[in-house]
């Protein structure tokens, strides 16, 4: 019932072995954010990142109108009570 502790016997030891994994975390954390860095402002300028998000942002939309328009010409007098009872409801909630 009376082991001893037998680890590391001096101070440097104990410096030594928690500096090697908090070194190795840092340089892990520090090369996380530089690839996020690098893919968010280093690969290409902010204002072609902008304009490359605006494209895929009217691509999406022009996407899901068109699939909108197709449900509409398809089923028009559902479409049309769907949006009937959506503006009804927007409309009771407007006169609260």
């Amino acid at each position: 019932m009376t082991e001893t502790y037998t680890g590391p016997t001096n101070s440097e030891d104990i410096e030594d072995a928690a500096d090697g994994s908090t070194a190795a975390l840092d340089r892990r954390a520090d090369e996380i954010l530089a690839d996020a860095e690098n893919r968010t402002f280093g690969a290409r300028p902010l204002r072609q990142a902008i304009r490359e998000d605006a494209v895929h942002a009217r691509d999406w939309g022009q996407t899901r109108a068109d699939r909108l328009r197709g449900v509409v010409e398809a089923e028009p007098l559902k479409a049309t009570l769907y949006a009937l009872g959506i503006g009804v409801v927007i409309g009771l909630l407007a006169a609260r």
